[in-house]
C-alpha cells in the first residue's frame, strides 16, 4: 500500500499518481502543480518584499524539488501538497531574505566584476572581456551538448527571446504551460551539471 493509498484524498492523489507516471501524463501533472499554486508567487512578493523574478524563481525551485521528493518517494502526504509546497516556497524566500542581509550577500553585490574593470587599462579590460566571454561560451555550448537535443533546442529558442507559446508551435508541445515546466526542468539539468562534481 503507497502513500497515496493510505493518506491522500482527491486531487492530490490524482495528481501524484500522475506526477509517477511517464510520458503525457506525468507533464500533464507537472504543469497541474506548477500552475496549481503560481499565486504563491505574488503573494510572495508582498509578504517578503522580494521581487516578482525572485519569487518566482523560488517557486519554480520549490516545484522542481517537490516533484523530485514525490518521485524518489520521500513524500509521505501527511499534509496537502499545497501545505507541503508552500513550506517549501516559505523556505526558499526565507533563505533568500537571509542571503541579502548578510555580509557576503553584499560584498558580491557591490564587487561585481565590472567594477573591478572599471579600474583596468582599456587594452587589459578588452582582452579580460574577451576571454571571459570566450571561456563562458564554450563551457555553455558543452553543457548544453550534455543535456540532450530536446532540452538544448528548447533553451536556445527560449534564450533567442522566442516565447513559450511559440515553442510550443515550433517543438510541437501541447501548450506554452507545458514548455514551461518543461523548459525549467532542463533549466535545472543545467544548472546541476555546472555543480561541481
Amino acid at each position: 500500500m503507497s502513500i497515496t493509498d493510505i493518506f491522500l484524498k482527491g486531487n492530490d492523489r490524482s495528481l501524484i499518481e500522475n506526477l509517477l507516471k511517464d510520458g503525457a501524463e506525468r507533464r500533464k501533472g507537472e504543469e497541474e502543480l506548477f500552475k496549481s499554486y503560481s499565486y504563491f508567487i505574488a503573494e510572495a512578493t508582498r509578504k517578503y518584499s522580494i521581487s516578482e523574478d525572485e519569487a518566482f524563481d523560488a517557486y519554480s525551485d520549490s516545484v522542481l524539488i517537490a516533484l523530485e521528493k514525490i518521485r524518489n518517494h520521500s513524500f509521505e502526504g501527511r499534509s496537502s501538497i499545497k501545505t507541503w509546497l508552500f513550506q517549501i516556497f516559505h523556505n526558499k524566500c526565507v533563505d533568500l531574505l537571509r542571503k541579502k542581509t548578510t555580509n557576503k550577500y553584499s560584498v558580491h553585490q557591490t564587487h561585481s566584476i565590472s567594477d573591478v574593470l572599471y579600474q583596468l587599462s582599456d587594452e587589459t579590460k578588452l582582452v579580460i572581456d574577451e576571454l571571459a566571454g570566450k571561456t563562458d561560451m564554450d563551457l555553455l555550448k558543452r553543457k548544453l551538448g550534455e543535456l540532450g537535443e530536446n532540452c538544448k533546442q528548447m533553451l536556445l529558442y527560449w534564450a533567442d527571446g522566442i516565447n513559450d507559446k511559440q515553442i510550443a508551435v515550433q517543438m510541437a508541445y501541447k501548450s506554452a504551460d507545458v514548455v514551461k515546466t518543461s523548459r525549467l526542468r532542463c533549466l535545472e539539468k543545467l544548472r546541476n551539471l555546472y555543480k561541481p562534481t
